[in-house]
């Protein structure tokens, strides 16, 4: 039996919906993870969550470590606590921002650098005093030199944690000493 012209074009039309569908299963998490993302909320002076469209995602700041909030709203926090989570809020808060995401964390964490109108947020949270390099196994594939050198130039200005001199505490020792 004869296929006639509309059963054929509904055939074609049915290849091409199937093709596309096929297409967008396998791309759009890659289209999610591209592009821009307002910032929603700055967690601390390392962690935001971000959204893109209907999609929220926490991003840890890789390569870097900023001092420790307080367990509960008016305990004890590190020195410079409130201060880095001031400034990464009135970096990035309610802005738009590019992701470069590395891996996610054991918390389920995307470890990302963070961009801001092409300038590298982790490393502008060193050069002004309040992060340090993580000191725990670097994310795979990450230049952590640029986040050295901002390191160095804070630290013998003695930007924000900095000033402490010897008094200062690496975030990761003070969660060691406190248990968080």
């Amino acid at each position: 039996m004869e296929r006639t012209y509309q059963q054929k074009f509904v055939d074609k039309w049915r290849m091409v919906l199937c093709i596309f569908t096929i297409t967008l299963v396998l791309f759009v998490p890659g289209i999610l993870l591209a592009g821009q993302y307002k910032v929603h909320r700055v967690i601390d002076g390392d962690t935001l969550v971000v959204q893109k469209v209907a999609t929220k995602m926490t991003i840890r700041l890789v390569g870097i470590d900023a001092p420790e909030t307080p367990f509960k709203k008016y305990g004890p926090g590190q020195p410079f606590s409130q201060t880095s989570t001031k400034h990464l809020a009135g970096l990035v808060l309610n802005r738009s921002i590019e992701i470069k995401p590395y891996v996610k964390d054991k918390y389920g964490r995307t470890l990302a650098e963070v961009f801001l109108e092409g300038r590298n947020i982790n490393v502008e949270m060193i050069i002004v005093g309040l992060a340090e390099v993580y000191r725990g196994t670097p994310a795979p594939r990450q230049n952590l030199d640029p986040y050295w050198g901002a390191e160095e130039e804070a630290r013998k200005m003695g930007r924000g944690i900095w000033a402490l001199g010897k008094k200062y505490v690496s975030p990761r020792e003070w969660r060691r000493s406190t248990g968080k």
